[in-house]
This record gives structure tokens, C-alpha cells and sequence, in this order.
């Protein structure tokens, strides 16, 4: 395999350690509030020697992509996605024959992505400051380009690490505590803002603060309010689709280490968004990649996937693929947003197909594990076989119904212009969801350790 000439690599990369002995709800909060103090500590950190003339390329995207334009985390979590999107691509294509739920296999994929991102790092910060995105201060002093490109580098895999440190240490993952954190930080100013932006004095940018002072004003305006409704439509939404299930009735027949128990009827429950909300962290990646590339063959002389003009696309294959900027944009161009919704739309369901695949949680592995914990359908014999052809039933139509579903949700929310962007509050929802549920868990399991053991978690 081609991906065994990289082990000598894997030794010689930096690693976070995993944590020796089993750690405790507050041991795994306090890693948890360290870093995320350490990410909006790092996103106040500005680039030095950045031009005010800068374009923001993944302005559109910069929700999801999870950094601060102009500092040294402007890279975001790009990195790690484009990397996570390219493996599993290739996995999924069986180019890598890659069986992760081989101990070996996943600790290869592992280190591998790593190498990815960090190869993505050097690319895409080199592409920002090659297309002028980030402009220097003195276009004229080469020093600056590579400055430009050393800081942002070190910004993005320091990110890395602390996505290492919270998959280890933390509760979730880093990738999706970064996106919450952003997302959350911009609904927060967006909506009680009252500090008036130098650029235009005297006006509150906030729209709580702005709408008063419309009201004080004598000409009440509403439409001001429209932002932060769609916001909160879209929260509801999406907390409704998070709460949905199917709940598969389960009996226990016989768990190992714990001798038989018989008539214990309970229900195992299959989420409706069944991949989570990583499909459309996937899926709009991916998308900014494809601005980016236009921006890099437009310098070159080449613009094969289009124009781009101050960061966004204006024409061609990219103009198609970048997300429509408001509501709007549906009356001016309806092919253009028709075509972009049903490739987003089609994109969040092959990455939902593909993430369950990779993550091990399609039929074939939860029927397994299932039997293996002795757990069988009231009514049918008891066999690996007849659990998977339930599971079967089931898991591939909630896998690709799911990914529809938080595409077309994040499509729709972004044509509302939602405060936070609609993709930001939607994936936000199902970060917190799930943070909260492992939270509780790991709660729960402090409070009575004879369930730890039961649920073989030591």
C-alpha cells in the first residue's frame, strides 16, 4: 500500500498524547474551556504585515471554515477538511483500502490526514498570498509574502493541535467547538452590537440596538429584525430535526460478562440526522476550494473555472458553485441558485454516505456490534443476520434522507441571510446537540461507575 512509504513520517510528527488513565467530567471540561480560550485568544492575534486592502475569499464560508479573517487563524479549520474530504474520497473510491475498524488501518488514516493538512496548510496559505487575497503592506518587499505565509501557517497547525488536544482531552471534537464558538460569537455581536463602526458613525451595527434606534428616530423599520428571525426559524428547525427518530424495539438475550437477562425490552434509537451535520462541514469545504482554485488559475492567466473579483466568483463554473449572497439572488439569477442548491444538495448526501462508511456506524458494523452485545429483534431468531437485514432497512435510507435534509436546511438558511450565516447556525445546533448528550453521558457515568464497566468503558 502506497500509504505504508509514509510511516517513517508518522514517528517523527509531533502527536498529542492520549491520557493515560480515564478522565473525569471536570478533568475533560477544564481541557475543554483551556482551548477554547486558546482559539479566541489566537484569532485576536492579527497577521503582521497584512495590507487593509485584503480580500476575505471564504467570506461567504467563514462560519463554517471557523477562523478570523486578518489574524493568523484566517486559514481556519480549512486544512483539516480538505484533507478529511480527500481520504475519504479516496478510501471511499477503495483507491486506499483502508478497513477502519482495524486498529492499524484507522491509526494509519490518522497520521496520514495529518500529513494532508499540514501539505494543505503550506497550499493554501501560499494560494491566498500568490492571488493577492492577503495583500502585504509593501506589494514591493518579497520578505513580507513569506512572513505572510510563515504566520498563517503556523496559525493553522496550531489549530491542528488543539483539534488533537479536544478529541483527546475534551468533549467533541476541536473542528466542531471552533465552528460552535464562531458561529455563536457572531450571532452574539451581530444582534446586540451597540459600539457604531468608525466607517459609519452614529449608526448601531447591532440590529436589537439599530431596531431602537429606529424606533427612537420616529420610523420604526422591522426588516432591520429580519436577520435575526430567520435565525431563530432556522435554530428551531434544526433542533427539530435533531430530535427526531427511529426507535428499533431491542431485547437483551444474553451480554457477555454479565450472565443472561431475559424479558429487558428496550428501544435503540437511529437519528434521523443520521451523519450529523459533518456532511455539510464537507460539503461547503469543498465548495470554497473550488473559489479558490478559480482564483489561482484567474492569476495565472488561465481562468478555466471563472472570474473572481474581490474574492467572489463572477462568472463560470465557480459563479455556479458559490453560494447565492441573499434571498434575492433567487429573482435575479434562479438557474444560478437552482443549480448551485441541487449540487449542495447532492454533495451533503454522497459526504453523508461516505462519513458513515468511514465512521463504522453503517448496518454492517452496528449489526455487529449489536450481536456481539447480545442484543436481538423481539420476535425474530436471534442472528447476525437478521440484525442486519433490520439495520439494512433502515440505515441507508436515514443516511441519505438526513444528508438531504441539513443540505437543503443549510441551503434555505443561507438564502435568508441568518445571522451567523444559516450553515453556521444549523451546524451549531448539532454541535451543542451532540456536545450536550456526551456531556451528560460522561455525567452520568461519574454519578454511577457500575455503568461505566456495563457500558465497557473503563
Amino acid at each position: 500500500m502506497i500509504l505504508s512509504y509514509l510511516k517513517p513520517l508518522f514517528s517523527i510528527l509531533p502527536e498529542v498524547k492520549t491520557p493515560i488513565h480515564r478522565q473525569d467530567f471536570k478533568e475533560k471540561l477544564k481541557w475543554t474551556a483551556i482551548v477554547l480560550v486558546l482559539y479566541f485568544f489566537l484569532t485576536q492575534i492579527p497577521l503582521y504585515g497584512l495590507s487593509g486592502q485584503s480580500v476575505d475569499t471564504f467570506q461567504q464560508m467563514r462560519a463554517v471554515m471557523a477562523g478570523s479573517f486578518g489574524s493568523i487563524l484566517s486559514l481556519g479549520i480549512g486544512p483539516i477538511v480538505t484533507s478529511s474530504i480527500v481520504l475519504q474520497l479516496l478510501v471511499g473510491a477503495k483507491i486506499l483500502n483502508l478497513d477502519l475498524s482495524k486498529h492499524e488501518d484507522k491509526a494509519m488514516f490518522q497520521g496520514t490526514q495529518k500529513i494532508l493538512a499540514i501539505v494543505f496548510t503550506v497550499v493554501e496559505a501560499s494560494v491566498l498570498v500568490y492571488t493577492r487575497s492577503l495583500l502585504p503592506a509593501d506589494p514591493t518587499d518579497p520578505s513580507l509574502y513569506i512572513l505572510l505565509i510563515v504566520q498563517l501557517i503556523i496559525g493553522a497547525i496550531l489549530v491542528l493541535f488543539l483539534d488533537e488536544v479536544v478529541s483527546k482531552w475534551g468533549f467533541g471534537s476541536g473542528i466542531g467547538l471552533f465552528i460552535a464558538a464562531g458561529v455563536s460569537e457572531a450571532i452574539i455581536v451581530g444582534t446586540f452590537n451597540f459600539l457604531p463602526l468608525a466607517s459609519k458613525p452614529g449608526v448601531m451595527p447591532g440590529m436589537i440596538p439599530k431596531f431602537i434606534q429606529s424606533i427612537m428616530g420616529g420610523s420604526p423599520d422591522p426588516s432591520i429584525l429580519t436577520p435575526l428571525i430567520a435565525t431563530i426559524v432556522v435554530f428551531l428547525i434544526a433542533v427539530y430535526g435533531e430530535s427526531m427518530r427511529v426507535e428499533i424495539p431491542i431485547s437483551h438475550g444474553q451480554v457477555k460478562g454479565h450472565g443472561r437477562i431475559r424479558g429487558s425490552v428496550a428501544k435503540y434509537p437511529l437519528k434521523f440526522i443520521y451523519a450529523s451535520n459533518m456532511p455539510v462541514i464537507l460539503t461547503s469545504a469543498f465548495l470554497v476550494n473550488v473559489t479558490l482554485m478559480a482564483n489561482v488559475f484567474q492569476s495565472s492567466g488561465f481562468p478555466i473555472l471563472g472570474k473572481v473579483a474581490n474574492g467572489r466568483a463572477k462568472e463560470g463554473l465557480a459563479y455556479y458553485l458559490s453560494a447565492p449572497a441573499s434571498l434575492g439572488d433567487a429573482f435575479m439569477d434562479p438557474l444560478r441558485v437552482l443549480i448551485y442548491g441541487v449540487f449542495f444538495i447532492g454533495l451533503c448526501i454522497l459526504f453523508s454516505w461516505l462519513w458513515v462508511e468511514m465512521s463504522n456506524i453503517n448496518a454492517k458494523a452496528i449489526s455487529k456490534q449489536l450481536y456481539d452485545s447480545g442484543i436481538q429483534i423481539p420476535g425474530f431468531r436471534s442472528s447476525k443476520r437478521q440484525l442486519y437485514k433490520v439495520m439494512k432497512k433502515y440505515i441507508p435510507a436515514l443516511t441519505i434522507l438526513g444528508g438531504a435534509f441539513v443540505g437543503l436546511l443549510a441551503f434555505g438558511a443561507d438564502l435568508t441571510g441568518a445571522v451567523g450565516g444559516g450553515t453556521g447556525v444549523l451546524l451549531t445546533v448539532g454541535i451543542v446537540y451532540k456536545l450536550y448528550e456526551e456531556m451528560a453521558q460522561e455525567q452520568l457515568m461519574d454519578m454511577h461507575p457500575m455503568l461505566r464497566k456495563f457500558l465497557g468503558d473503563n
